[in-house]
């Protein structure tokens, strides 16, 4: 490592430097102080901030009309996340029309960096990530998330549907 040091006059006037900041800082102090209405700070358990629609927090994966999963366990979603963190099992479905689905789907919170790459990469809109963000908990295994925290926790009321259309795709021949 290289460290540049200037030489000169300027060198040795770094307690200009010093005061300049204790100067900006005791400003907004006195500031802040006497404009208490005008201060940008959220008393957060009273006041919550409103994100904006694209904002990515919790993960949800959606389900059909009919109340089942629209996940087909294609692997899509943990093959492209750059933190490793999904675990998909498949099992073939009783259904011939159906290949295969999942029968566990994992998502490690604590890993997670919530780049929304995995909901990019799913072809079937199967998970998303919706606008919950606080995730309190007591210890790590209370961060790992199952189809039933993921798709039927009691905030999403019954799971969240698709916009893709079973109907249509089979119309299209999809």
């Amino acid at each position: 490592m290289s460290v540049v040091q200037r030489d000169g006059e300027t060198r040795k006037w770094y307690l200009l430097g010093v005061l300049g900041g204790l100067w900006i800082t005791g400003h907004h102090l006195i500031k802040n102080l006497f404009n208490r209405k005008q201060m940008i700070t959220l008393n957060y358990p009273e006041e919550k901030y409103e994100y904006s629609p694209r904002f990515k927090g919790n993960h949800v994966l959606t389900v059909k009309k009919d109340g089942s999963l629209r996940c087909t366990a294609c692997m899509l979603c943990a093959t492209n996340c750059p933190a490793e963190c999904i675990r998909i099992v498949a099992s073939e479905h009783e259904d011939p029309s159906v290949e295969k689905f999942p029968i566990s789907y994992e998502i490690d919170m604590l890993r997670c960096v919530f780049c929304g790459f995995c909901e990019e990469a799913c072809p079937v809109d199967a998970i998303r990530l919706g606008p919950e963000w606080q995730v309190p908990g007591l210890c790590g295994d209370n961060f790992i998330y199952g189809i039933d925290r993921l798709a039927y926790r009691p905030q999403l009321k019954g799971g969240i549907q698709s916009f893709v259309d079973d109907e249509e795709r089979h119309k299209a021949g999809i």
